[in-house]
């Protein structure tokens, strides 16, 4: 066979085909082997010694850039996905909600409030009040992380639920008056004629003539079945319609300090929030105070109740650590409470 002429390194004189290369995938025109690529129909092989001038091979170039730019997008997207996750899981650990029961949300309140002084940081909701199903149901289906709850609860139905009750403290329930009543104690009889309707000025009861004002909670709220299930001739009585009912305990509290002459039931944690414009009665000479509380010699209390799910988010065992440590406890009793460890 003919060598070719020296200097042709052409197909048509070598009869030799050119090898096709692929482009390199990620950056530097290297073929397979490692050596240059040299792409089809790019000029001639340099003479032996000479140094070599790799051509730019422009359509692998293109693609690259182009995969690159796309590997990017998707590695920051993915990036900027994760870091957002991250703040909203930052977000929701330090932010939950209390709802439920409208007895126990005065005193619920005030541990909100010297948690949040300790811990600015943290953002708690604070429903309008939920009835004893309603604040369950809303527990376990996520839509608040802590429900209030005081008499009724059934402790074996929120165990299968997968739910813990934390008693946390035991208020007593008082019938109070406005700043303006003179009057101290009271009888369980007296109390009895003031509902009935036989009873209906205050000088009747020793003080100036003064128009009584009773009012009542509703009768599937705890302060009125403590009191129904603690005074004997209150238990069926058939109160009038003089006697107003005031459906949540933020509307008797208003009701009873900015009324002159009212007098209803309560509990001391309102008393002692209200200032001075309300103030608690004894009855049948017994004060409400912790000391009778404790020792059970003033019979009408309730109880406190922070219901959670068995095993809390973080933030919610925090503050339920709080509630259960000295400070909350002298929160708990600032506020006429007794705690409960």
């Amino acid at each position: 066979r003919l060598l070719p002429a020296r200097g042709c390194l052409s197909p048509a004189c070598t009869g030799i085909l050119p090898t096709r290369t692929r482009p390199p995938p990620f950056g530097g025109d290297r073929s397979p082997s490692g050596e240059a690529a040299i792409p089809l129909g790019e000029g001639t092989l340099p003479e032996r010694g000479a140094s070599r001038k790799v051509p730019k091979y422009e359509g692998a170039t293109v693609m690259i850039h182009a995969m690159r730019r796309e590997w990017l997008a998707r590695t920051g997207a993915l990036v900027f996905s994760a870091l957002l996750a991250l703040g909203v899981q930052g977000q929701e650990a330090g932010r939950f909600v209390i709802d439920g029961s409208t007895g126990v949300m005065p005193l619920a309140a005030a541990l909100v409030e010297a948690y949040q002084e300790r811990n600015p940081g943290i953002a708690i909701e604070m429903g309008q009040g939920l009835g004893t199903g309603a604040r369950i149901q809303a527990l376990a289906e996520g839509r608040i992380d802590i429900a209030l709850a005081s008499h009724g609860l059934r402790l074996d139905d929120i165990t299968r639920q997968g739910m813990s009750a934390n008693e946390i403290a035991r208020t007593a329930v008082v019938f109070a008056v406005n700043a303006s009543v003179p009057v101290v104690n009271l009888t369980d009889q007296e109390i009895c004629d003031i509902y009935a309707g036989k009873t209906s000025s205050w000088k009747t009861l020793g003080a100036a003539e003064m128009d009584i004002a009773p009012r009542t909670r509703p009768d599937s709220e705890v302060d009125a079945e403590v009191v129904r299930a603690n005074i004997r001739c209150l238990t069926d009585l058939q109160m009038p319609a003089t006697v107003k009912i005031m459906p949540k305990t933020g509307d008797m509290a208003k009701e009873l300090s900015e009324t002159a002459g009212a007098i209803g039931m309560t509990t001391m944690t309102v008393v002692e929030q209200s200032r001075g414009k309300i103030r608690a009665l004894s009855i049948n000479g017994i004060a409400p105070s912790p000391e009778n509380v404790e020792r059970a010699t003033y019979s009408l209390v309730r109880k406190s109740f922070l219901v959670t799910r068995a095993t809390p988010p973080p933030a919610v065992a925090q503050f339920l650590q709080f509630v259960r440590d000295p400070a909350g406890e002298k929160v708990i009793r600032a506020n006429g409470a007794i705690p409960v460890r």
